[in-house]
């Protein structure tokens, strides 16, 4: 039972479930496939709820009270969890949240902001003040520190998925820092292409027509266990599609917008070229 301790349950609430459930399942004497016996689920999702790396649905916690005979227990902190992984985070983006962390692959679209997990600390609070003037500070803060937590997944070298962006050239030309900070802004990308973490694209702004032209952003995210879905975000909302019909047409488009960017050579080329300029750009009188 020695392994039980390799998790640290105090890093947050899904870890804290996470050993809890694979302490009690040990304790029971039962392995994952036998803890999983008669429920729909997985050896290996099970095995990830209890590294803290995914929520717990509220059937397999039922399922897993029953088998390991703990009074409703893992039921009940369903919906801590649940609130613990979404917090400073729209709840009409939790599905996707989860499922960024264990997807593959995911390919994404963003014609007027910087991704989530590719932005700095001052282009995020930037874009949350703008939209929230009068927010208190701290409240800011939470939302924040949740966005840059999702750039962890560029820092674990375990991880096999392939991220895949494609920004429009505008992101690069309209400021929405001081030149330090979108300096600041354009290295963080650039960076992570160099060092292999992130394939950019960047789609010129006389490219003319293309198939997201009426889009906002989109992200297809693939799995090895599940299905692929799409995620479409604006201002106050989001969807997510997983009819295979039209995730398939989702990744077609896709590939055409691709087709369409410049090479991820020159595009990488293309962003420091921009960050210098920003660099070098010559304080407002």
């Amino acid at each position: 039972m020695a392994a039980s301790k390799d998790l640290d349950g105090s890093a947050s609430v899904p870890a804290f479930y996470g050993k809890e459930l694979r302490w009690k399942r040990e304790a029971a004497g039962l392995t994952l496939q036998q803890t999983v016996e008669g429920s729909y689920f997985g050896v290996s999702y099970l095995s990830e709820i209890e590294r803290g790396q995914r929520r717990m649905p509220l059937d397999l916690a039922r399922h897993a009270d029953r088998v390991l005979r703990t009074d409703g227990y893992f039921e009940r902190c369903c919906e801590d969890v649940r609130k613990a992984r979404s917090i400073g985070h729209a709840k009409y983006a939790e599905r996707v949240l989860e499922a960024e962390e264990r997807a593959e692959t995911i390919d994404e679209w963003c014609p007027t902001i910087f991704p989530g997990v590719l932005q700095t600390e001052a282009y995020t609070r930037a874009l949350f003040r703008a939209e929230r003037p009068l927010e208190p500070s701290d409240e800011t803060d939470v939302k924040v520190n949740a966005r840059l937590a999702r750039a962890r997944l560029f820092e674990d070298d375990r991880r096999a998925s392939e991220y895949w962006v494609i920004l429009h050239e505008s992101l690069l030309r309209l400021p929405v820092l001081p030149p330090d900070a979108m300096a600041e802004q354009l290295a963080r990308v650039a960076g992570l292409g160099r060092r292999q973490r992130i394939v950019p694209q960047i789609l010129p702004w006389n490219a003319g027509a293309h198939p997201f032209t009426a889009a906002g952003t989109v992200l297809i995210l693939t799995f090895g266990d599940a299905p692929p879905l799409v995620y479409t975000e604006s201002l106050h909302s989001g969807v997510t599609v997983d009819d295979p019909a039209i995730v398939k047409r989702y990744r077609r488009s896709y590939d055409l917008l691709r087709a369409a960017a410049l090479p991820p050579e020159a595009s990488l080329a293309l962003i420091e070229a921009a960050a210098e300029e920003f660099r070098n750009a010559k304080p407002a009188a």
